[in-house]
């Protein structure tokens, strides 16, 4: 019997492949607990609108993050560092103080969990940071580091 997948089902395939599997195992284990539903011709037809449909959508949220990408690479957020004699900063510049910044600034939420830093900003200056906007697109945002 063939069944459409709802579900990931472990050892028999992901969500939205058609499998063959017997009769009983699909009576009494993929249909009672909703995991599959028959593949009939109908639900194979929804099964590709479905995806046709999730592609599309996948597609506008991809071209939405370039979107974004491009707008916030011209953009610069300036953020202030205590320092004393010599230029030499007391602590340093974290992922949580550049996305509150970005909120008062230029009125764009940024999540602190998506920006790169590979170590803190330490230094006065303008330092170019990763943002993770989409898994396929990578911004890049200046930070300018200013004295307080």
């Amino acid at each position: 019997m063939k069944v459409i997948l709802l579900e990931d089902v472990k050892a028999l395939g992901k969500k939205g492949e058609v499998v063959n599997v017997s009769d009983g195992y699909a009576r009494n284990f993929i249909l009672p607990k909703k995991l599959g539903t028959p593949a009939t011709s109908k639900n194979i037809n929804d099964l590709k609108l479905k995806k046709a449909n999730d592609e599309k959508i996948a597609q506008a949220q991809l071209d939405q993050a370039k979107a974004f990408a491009a707008d916030i690479k011209e953009k610069v957020i300036s953020v202030s560092i205590k320092t004393g004699e010599g230029g030499k900063t007391f602590g340093s510049v974290s992922a949580k103080e550049i996305a509150a910044a970005a909120k008062e600034q230029l009125d764009i939420d940024v999540d602190k969990k998506k920006l790169q830093l590979s170590e803190p900003i330490k230094t006065l200056g303008n330092h170019l940071i990763s943002y993770k906007v989409h898994p396929k697109v990578i911004a890049e945002i200046t930070v300018k580091v200013l004295e307080a």
